[in-house]
């Protein structure tokens, strides 16, 4: 099979729209669709500090290579990775270990914080997660110190690697469960919040095959291991029927993004943001506690317990 725009033999074919596409036009594919929502998304200022969310994954690692590619020539705005070690043994460690090599390689600060920090480890956290998946847990901490990190660093906007699969998975979980506040609040962030780092996600739009299929011609390293508790995850419920839709009848993914930025300013306008304060760790929350420092102490509670 030929790429529809040169002689070369096609590596891909695109099913939503029916293009075949070489190594060559693949790449320049999903950089112009990246690069079109770094600019919806956001307004890079001069002295700007952008901060990227990387794991070490092909999402993450593809982000902060194309968010690299993209600003390097931009010597008024600084570029940075923030890695979270949850504590998960044989699984984070060697994803640390790429995201420092490239980070090394492309002269880009990068910065590590780990659960550690709080007291807490996930390998301990999996086994008192009772009513709770473990992924619950995880992901408040890690949100936690992501954001402080990104805070300590200055950084306007934090990029995260999250991909098309993964948005419109999150709209329909929370379309499903009801939850059509949190919906409101799915980013990209628009409003800035004190002491919130407005996210982005720059591959929002971008399959997950793509993601990697974009990975592997470009040679970005990426860890492909798979998280011990992923399985516990409620996210593949939903997972599965995204797939399912999309492989029935293909461009589904996007028709479901599409859907949900129809209703976005509706939902901003049903749910404004609410007014917020510290935490007594620092952390903007609602109420008395972040949600961090009430899992934390549920964790504390349990290990005294026992």
């Amino acid at each position: 099979m030929r790429c529809d725009h040169c002689s070369k033999e096609a590596v891909t074919l695109i099913r939503y729209n029916g293009s075949h596409l070489c190594e060559e036009h693949f790449v320049t594919y999903v950089e112009k669709r990246v690069k079109k929502e770094i600019r919806k998304q956001i307004d890079i200022r001069p002295q700007d500090t952008i901060a990227v969310a990387v794991s070490g994954g092909k999402d993450s690692m593809v982000t902060l290579h194309i968010l690299d590619s993209v600003l390097r020539e931009r010597r008024d705005v600084s570029l940075c990775a923030i890695s979270i070690d949850e504590g998960i043994e044989g699984y984070r460690p060697p994803s640390l270990d790429i995201v420092r090599s490239f980070c090394e390689e492309r002269g880009i600060p990068s910065y590590v914080r780990s659960f550690s920090e709080m007291g807490m480890e996930m390998d301990r956290i999996a086994s008192l997660s009772e009513e709770n998946s473990p992924c619950t847990y995880c992901g408040v901490f890690r949100r936690k110190l992501m954001n402080d990190q990104a805070r300590a660093v200055g950084a306007r906007y934090l990029a995260t690697g999250h991909n098309l699969d993964d948005m419109a998975q999150s709209v329909m979980m929370n379309l499903v469960r009801g939850d059509v506040e949190r919906l409101a609040r799915l980013g990209p962030h628009t409003k800035v919040q004190p002491g919130l780092i407005p996210r982005f996600h720059p591959l929002r739009l971008i399959p997950e095959k793509e993601s990697l299929l974009y990975a592997i011609v470009s040679g970005i390293p990426f860890w492909d291991g798979e998280c011990p508790y992923y399985t516990e995850a409620l996210r593949n419920q939903y997972r599965e029927v995204v797939d399912m839709l999309e492989d029935r009848s293909p461009g589904s993914k996007f028709s479901i993004m599409a859907s949900y930025d129809t209703l976005r300013p509706m939902l901003a306008d049903h749910f404004p943001s609410s007014d917020l304060h510290a935490c007594r760790c620092g952390e903007p929350t609602i109420g008395k506690r972040c949600k961090a420092c009430e899992l934390r102490s549920s964790v504390e509670k349990r290990l005294k317990d026992l």
